[in-house]
């Protein structure tokens, strides 16, 4: 009977679609303005980006180039703590730019469309962590399920008028908003200059579980 009603399903057209997160895909590009390759990682995330809907692209400047030339005015130290703690996750030799990460589950150098596109078709697969951010009005609430211990991230950066630079959304300013369980909490709704995202991770840079962009 069940397969005989699953038939009638296929016939119909209707299918079940598989639970992916709702939030967009997040890119992380770590660069920096006296990286010789960056430039060409800054154009092909922005021409991947503007044939695309669902992601949403984080430049993080680091400082670990400043000995070639001037010292980058975006640099944070947020910004490579965070590329070192993926340089762990994915067992690399080392930091590097140009270098993007997806959901936090996929690297490579942005600096090569082909390469970008590859990694965005293999985390078009990943399904989703169950993980929910609704915004009512001017608060936020987070549910769903983690398999650990995860971390809330509340991330700042340039967009539109606001960013009179060559990257897409300059990371400006992080902050922790804590670890979280699973167990339902309610954050209220930043209040961010330019644009931020909240960004729902597992502990340790693991895979980026829900990530919703919040708009002033």
């Amino acid at each position: 009977m069940t397969r005989i009603l699953f038939s009638l399903l296929l016939a119909m057209g209707v299918m079940v679609p598989p639970a992916f997160a709702e939030g967009p895909v997040l890119v992380e590009l770590f660069a920096s303005q006296n990286c010789r390759a960056c430039p060409k990682a800054h154009r092909t995330l922005k021409a991947v980006d503007a044939e695309r809907d669902d992601l949403l692209v984080l430049t993080w400047s680091v400082d670990y180039w400043d000995y070639l030339g001037d010292k980058d005015p975006m640099a944070l130290t947020e910004s490579k703590e965070r590329q070192r703690g993926y340089t762990d996750r994915f067992r690399l030799r080392g930091p590097y730019t140009p270098q993007t990460v997806y959901n936090g589950q996929e690297q490579c150098a942005g600096n090569k469309r082909h390469y970008v596109e590859r990694a965005l078709e293999r985390i078009q697969g990943q399904p989703d962590f169950d993980v929910k951010l609704v915004r009512t009005g001017d608060k936020i609430r987070l549910s769903g399920r983690v398999p650990d211990l995860a971390d809330i991230w509340l991330v700042d950066y340039l967009s539109g008028d606001a960013n009179t630079t060559d990257m897409l959304h300059p990371v400006t300013r992080v902050s922790a908003l804590g670890p979280w369980l699973g167990n339902p909490v309610e954050l209220s709704v930043p209040d961010c200059e330019s644009g931020c995202a909240i960004i729902v991770q597992e502990a340790g840079f693991g895979p980026v579980l829900e990530t919703m962009v919040i708009q002033p």
